[in-house]
């Protein structure tokens, strides 16, 4: 997992520009589907000397200035949990609020790297009257106008000096790892304790009981498991919802070391955006993927429900189509039998390896079926294929037009790769290289 980078501060400062400027573009989960498309608060950034994760903290609506400096107290503090640095972001053209003195006077107290950034300072005059935030007693401030860009690198240059050193990779071993993501309060704990036959996790009805990812090695059918179960942040009292998005951190956590994911949906409740954010991710990570519906012994059925929530799922899940349903009920043990047993096949499909003549077999067969299109008046030609990974399944395929490669022919020969050869409820990668034609007709 990178080091997480939090943004912090009130309202209306700046923090969603600064977080588009530094990631650099606007990021989307999945942008080949129409629909899907959905702004982050979360971005792995890469582009410069190290990764991170940049967390947008914004967004939250106070009822009144009481509850803004509750809401802020808040969230700062989750993000001082799960943040390696925190950026708080002060408005330039506003000047010091008792709100910004109340939080700095908490961020004073942390063992974190905290930088005070100071927005909007884009001329003179807000460089003048930076003078008033050295009244928080600081060393120094970083001013940046997000807007303009002004300022960004010199702030990026001081997150990557104080970011902590990256974390060795786990090594790759026999043993599959699953993760359980969801929602607080879809009933992740109590289908982890169905799964391993115990009372491993405690169970709560209240959303957020469970605080850290907790790793359970188990057998299944004479294979080594280990089930990481992460449910999020523990909620002290009414927290605004939109402080969901560090529950959405601790998934990432947890995918980033997982090799199957198993993302619970609550029946009642039925698809939400956070739902649709970190499976997104899981498919971003190449990650096999299986959707589980709990509670659904809480669902009124007739003969048609079945198939009508699954086509409700299918449409919202559009980058997902080859992720295996179950529909189970943690509470009764309904079903939930079937999960293990799904996971052992995912599994066995995540680590398929194909022989690259059998693999080339498909390739012509595809091209003879739907010829691939002219780029730029040059017929698209394809010279050969061969599998590069698993975990997921990785392809190389040779062409002369590598670059012009529409989504649409990837797709098609990815649906070949599976009619030929399965890989069911995995996803499969397809790299697209040049290679030049010598005494290749």
């Amino acid at each position: 997992m990178s080091p997480l980078v939090a943004i912090v501060g009130r309202p209306n400062v700046g923090k969603s520009t600064l977080f588009n400027r530094i990631l650099g573009q606007r990021k989307a989960i999945v942008e080949d589907f129409p629909g899907v498309t959905r702004d982050r608060n979360y971005a792995e950034v890469t582009k410069y000397a190290a990764p991170f994760i940049l967390m947008d903290t914004g967004g939250f609506e106070p009822a009144s200035e009481e509850r803004l400096l509750v809401q802020m107290r808040e969230q700062s503090q989750l993000a001082v949990e799960e943040a390696d640095v925190i950026l708080f972001v002060l408005d330039g053209r506003e000047g010091l609020t008792p709100s910004d003195e109340e939080v700095a006077t908490m961020l004073r107290r942390v063992d974190k790297p905290v930088l005070y950034v100071v927005n909007k300072v884009d001329g003179p005059r807000q460089e003048e009257a930076m003078a008033e935030f050295y009244a928080l007693g600081l060393d120094e401030l970083h001013p940046v106008s997000a807007e303009h860009g002004l300022g960004v690198g010199d702030l990026v240059d001081a997150v990557l000096t104080h970011l902590p050193p990256p974390k060795a990779p786990e090594p790759e071993t026999e043993e599959v790892r699953l993760a359980v993501i969801g929602r607080p309060n879809v009933g992740k704990s109590s289908l982890v304790n169905r799964l391993l036959g115990y009372e491993r996790v405690v169970a709560n009805p209240l959303a957020g009981t469970t605080r850290d990812s907790v790793d359970t090695p188990f057998t299944y059918n004479q294979k080594r498991y280990v089930l990481i179960d992460t449910a999020g942040i523990r909620r002290k009292g009414k927290v605004s919802q939109k402080l969901e998005k560090f529950s959405v951190i601790q998934a990432l956590k947890a995918m980033d070391r997982s090799h199957v994911v198993l993302v619970v949906i609550d029946a009642e409740e039925g698809v939400t955006d956070q739902d649709l954010t970190v499976a997104g991710y899981a498919y971003e990570k190449g990650r096999a993927v299986i959707l589980v519906v709990n509670k659904w012994d809480k669902i009124e059925k007739d003969n048609k429900t079945l198939r009508q929530y699954t086509e409700k799922l299918r449409m919202s899940f559009k980058f997902l189509p080859f992720a295996p349903i179950l529909f189970v009920s943690a509470l009764t043990g309904q079903r939930v039998a079937k999960i293990m047993g799904e996971v052992e096949a995912v599994s066995a499909e995540f680590n398929r390896q194909v022989p690259t003549a059998a693999l080339n077999r498909i390739l012509e067969e595809a091209v003879r079926s739907h010829a691939p299109p002219m780029i730029q008046g040059t017929r698209l030609k394809f010279f050969y294929m061969t599998q590069t990974q698993v975990r997921p399944p990785t392809f190389v395929v040779f062409a002369n037009k590598a670059e012009g490669i529409h989504f649409s022919y990837e797709r098609y020969l990815q649906n070949k790769l599976r009619e030929a050869f399965g890989f069911e409820g995995v996803p499969i990668r397809l790299i697209f290289r040049d290679r030049e034609r010598k005494g290749q007709g």
